[in-house]
């Protein structure tokens, strides 16, 4: 019930409806002026896509990061199993 609720509250408050978007709309055209919408698409255009790429390269440097991680773990590993398997060779003579 209370979730349905907040749901029900973010839904209704979310998202402007098609009055709204109408208003929003003719408020961006008056602010801005025909010729300047063009221009303000572009740069907006331009923004996210730097957003994007700058997303992409902390992802890829994360999991780059993540791969050197599990890359040392098994470097450890390995020598775990080098030092116990000299230790049993010792043992055995």
């Amino acid at each position: 019930m209370i979730v349905s609720n907040v749901l029900a509250a973010v839904l209704l408050f979310g998202m402007p409806g098609g009055s709204e978007w109408i208003f929003i709309i003719l408020a961006i055209v008056l602010l801005f002026g025909g010729k300047k919408i063009p221009e303000l698409m572009k740069g907006i255009g331009k923004g996210m896509r730097e957003f994007k790429d700058a997303k992409d390269n902390v992802k890829s440097e994360i999991e780059e990061g993540m791969k050197e991680k599990d890359k040392e773990q098994e470097i450890r590993e390995l020598r775990q199993q080098l030092q116990e398997a000299k230790q049993a060779q010792q043992l055995s003579k």
